[in-house]
């Protein structure tokens, strides 16, 4: 992932070097191109409108800062290797056009990273917004989906610390919450399919700005959900990473769970996850297969027990598995409440059984709410790290 966002830069840095050397390149003129790697969609002020950002890379600070390989996205001068570009208007396609007022240079989007749509946007319906993304010949489907607690506009004003162009920096945030899968990652046509789908609800990394001034960083916090294309809730740390369960994303993270003894907690390192879920129908009942097989390595313990010992490990196996039903099932409590099928229940019942699926698809919001779930899950402890006893041992 660091490498593709490497690439990118190096990407646009090489065509500007080649621009003297070019006569044409895919009928574009290249010095006539702006090239785009972030997006940004608010309300403005006016009813109906919207307010689009780019994020457009200055190609001067930017072959400069890479150059001297300097951080913090500037260039030779101090100043910004990017520059956002905002207009208002009714629809995204009209906007675009009209960013021929403000610059000579044509957007270009296929380098583009992220779609950022702010909270109070989403709460609207983002469906005839994002449109114009589906549809252009130049979005690429795998560009990051986010939702915003702050104007994106905003977001996209933060400058990072370790990068040169902010929308880099918040692909890159996003992408990297594999590490402890507290967040997803959608890209647009992840979010797509779930939107065309007529039970399965969208969902989508939230991220926020924190701090003042010049202190500001961007974050990821959660998911934001979904029903149809407007966004109705949010699911916090321990309810998103359910979800990544159910939904065989889970990626890394950590596990804390207690002591067999009750002698502090132990820290579990995920290394592997899979799940599978299988839909049944008995009589009138609907019930999900969900079988989930985690291994993992101990990160660390603050107890004073040798958890080496074959009926402590045995035992701390079920806690860690206990805690990611608990976490399961913070999931499927939210998503019931919300009456939003964030794990694609539906789409699972309509592949496996069409013909009962003709009968529930109507229903299936007074349905999904009492959908069973049976877990099966297996944990497996793969080692205790570099060491097998407590650093701290236990006195005598």
């Amino acid at each position: 992932m660091k490498n593709r966002m490497g690439s990118i830069i190096k990407i646009i840095v090489c065509f500007m070097l080649i621009l003297p050397l070019s006569g044409c390149w895919s009928r574009h003129e290249l010095n006539s191109l702006s090239f785009v790697v972030g997006v940004g969609l608010d309300k403005a002020e006016k009813p109906g409108e919207i307010q689009l950002t780019t994020q457009v890379v200055k190609p001067g600070e930017l072959k400069s800062a890479s150059a001297k390989s300097k951080s913090g996205g500037s260039g030779a001068n101090g100043t910004n290797a990017y520059w956002n570009i905002k207009r208002t208007g009714y629809v995204a396609s009209e906007i675009i056009r009209d960013f021929s007022h403000e610059s000579s240079h044509r957007l270009y989007f296929p380098h583009n990273q992220v779609l950022i749509i702010e909270k109070k946007l989403a709460e609207e319906g983002i469906q005839k917004y994002i449109d114009t993304f589906i549809r252009d010949n130049e979005t690429r489907f795998n560009v990051l989906i986010v939702v915003s607690e702050d104007r994106a506009s905003e977001v996209l004003d933060v400058s990072p610390e370790l990068e040169k162009l902010p929308a880099i920096n918040i692909a890159k945030l996003v992408e990297t919450q594999n590490v402890t899968s507290e967040s997803p990652t959608v890209r647009l046509i992840d979010f797509i399919n779930r939107l065309m789908s007529k039970t399965t609800a969208p969902i989508a990394p939230l991220i926020r700005v924190t701090g003042d001034g010049n202190k500001k960083t961007v974050e990821v916090f959660g998911t934001a959900v979904f029903k149809h294309d407007k966004l109705i809730s949010e699911l916090n740390k321990r309810e998103t990473r359910g979800l990544l369960w159910v939904i065989n994303k889970v990626k890394g993270g950590m596990i804390d769970a207690p002591s067999p003894t009750g002698d502090g907690t132990v820290s579990l390192e995920i290394t592997l996850a899979k799940s599978k879920m299988t839909p049944v129908i008995q009589d009138d009942t609907i019930l999900i297969k969900l079988d989930i097989k985690a291994e993992g390595i101990v990160n660390s313990q603050s107890g004073s027990e040798n958890i080496e010992s074959p009926i402590i490990f045995a035992s701390l196996e079920k806690e860690i598995s206990s805690e990611i039903r608990k976490e399961i099932m913070a999931a499927l409590k939210k998503a019931r409440d919300l009456n939003s099928d964030i794990f694609g229940f539906g789409d699972l019942i309509y592949w496996k059984y069409p013909s009962e699926w003709h009968e529930l698809e109507s229903k299936w919001d007074k349905v999904f709410p009492d959908v069973e779930v049976a877990l099966n899950i297996d944990t497996k402890l793969r080692s205790t790290g570099n060491i097998s006893a407590p650093a701290v041992p236990a006195k005598e």
